[in-house]
């Protein structure tokens, strides 16, 4: 399928008006971020923070008049404010903000505590652990929210078992979709599983930003972020606009693993986010027929290296068959089978971080940023 050119994306635009400038948005130079591929086209509108509520109609709107392009599959709009949000260049805290620059207002500050579960790498289970943490903060008696922060390859949906798209009563604020006792939100909520999200840095931004702030959280003591791989843009936001009170990395035993690891926690660190502990995911096996102990990723790695970083060692989880069917199934086995063996290592990390959070020992830290 050839793909749709920019100028027909853009003629299409050029009938969407700006209802307060009288002009429209192409002419306006408020769409950015313009990509098309295989029929699936995604952009940006620019808007003033302070108009973003009354500009949904607008986007929608562009959504729409896109989509009626010939050979367009799907289309993906998101707003963004500009001025609110930081360049994805390297940054660094200061104390205090310099040069006149505002400081963004601060997301989910109505939230009790915010931990980000990240890794360095894909594919050491970081959204099982993340999901079944949150599962077991929840059976603590907590109110407990999880946002799933990969915006490229979303993995709440199928994990916990969610088909449905979450409600908007005033067409400006989402409602959190609850399972399990969680409140829960993902982009997987709102696009098809299959839909390639092929957006670059600001939209990825943008996303991010309303999944935080456009939503109802209500009253949450915990909200458990999984955060996607690597160090990112999507990092970078959340380390800038959410006042974390800690993160946890997670990680397998293994060297290559552990290399990405360290990167991810060296991140958290330099934007001065308290950094929980490690917690070694896959780190052996139990034959289910005859009990024999394999270390198939090796063991003890991440443990060897929370002592080299100075960090806490949170814990170990197994790599077990009820863990992995249950993330496929949308069945978690913390919410499943709570008290079995595969779920008692869950509930002993969590422990250990609501004790953490609870105490003080990752108060929430703000960091001004100051982008070079």
């Amino acid at each position: 399928m050839a793909d749709i050119s920019n100028a027909q994306i853009l003629d299409a635009l050029r009938t969407i008006q700006d209802p307060d400038r009288g002009q429209d948005i192409v002419s306006l130079n408020m769409v950015t971020g313009l990509v098309s591929k295989s029929g699936n086209v995604g952009f940006t509108i620019e808007v003033d923070a302070d108009r973003g509520p009354k500009m949904e109609p607008v986007r929608k709107a562009a959504e729409v008049a896109v989509m009626a392009i010939p050979g367009v599959l799907s289309v993906t709009v998101v707003l963004t404010a500009p001025t609110a949000t930081a360049a994805a260049t390297p940054a660094k805290p200061a104390a205090q903000p310099q040069g006149g620059q505002q400081t963004p207002v601060k997301l989910l500050a109505d939230v009790g505590a915010v931990i980000a579960v990240a890794s360095g790498k894909g594919g050491v289970g970081k959204s099982t652990t993340a999901v079944n943490l949150a599962l077991a903060l929840s059976q603590k008696g907590l109110k407990t929210a999880i946002l799933d922060a990969d915006i490229y390859g979303p993995s709440l949906p199928m994990m916990l078992g969610i088909t449905e798209k979450p409600d908007s009563p005033d067409g400006k604020r989402l409602m959190p979709i609850k399972k399990y006792g969680l409140k829960c939100m993902s982009i997987g909520f709102m696009v098809a599983a299959d839909t390639p999200m092929i957006w670059r840095g600001p939209m990825v931004m943008g996303a991010l930003e309303q999944m935080m702030g456009d939503v109802e959280w209500g009253e949450t003591d915990v909200l458990i972020i999984d955060m996607p791989p690597g160090t990112g843009d999507a990092q970078l936001t959340i380390a800038q606009r959410v006042a974390l009170a800690g993160s946890v990395i997670v990680s397998t035993p293994q060297d290559l693993a552990l290399l990405d690891a360290r990167k991810g926690l060296n991140m958290f660190k330099r934007v001065e986010v308290p950094v929980l502990g490690i917690i070694e995911n896959m780190s052996y096996f139990l034959c289910p027929h005859c009990g024999e102990r394999s270390e198939i990723f090796t063991h003890g790695g991440a443990k060897n290296a929370a002592a080299q970083m100075g960090v806490d060692f949170l814990g170990e989880i197994p790599l077990e068959m009820a863990i992995r069917e249950g993330s496929d199934n949308g069945l978690p086995i913390v919410a499943t089978a709570p008290d079995s063996p595969q779920a008692k290592p869950y509930h002993v990390i969590a422990d250990a971080l609501w004790a953490k959070v609870s105490s003080g020992a990752g108060q929430p830290v703000a960091p001004e940023i100051i982008v070079e």
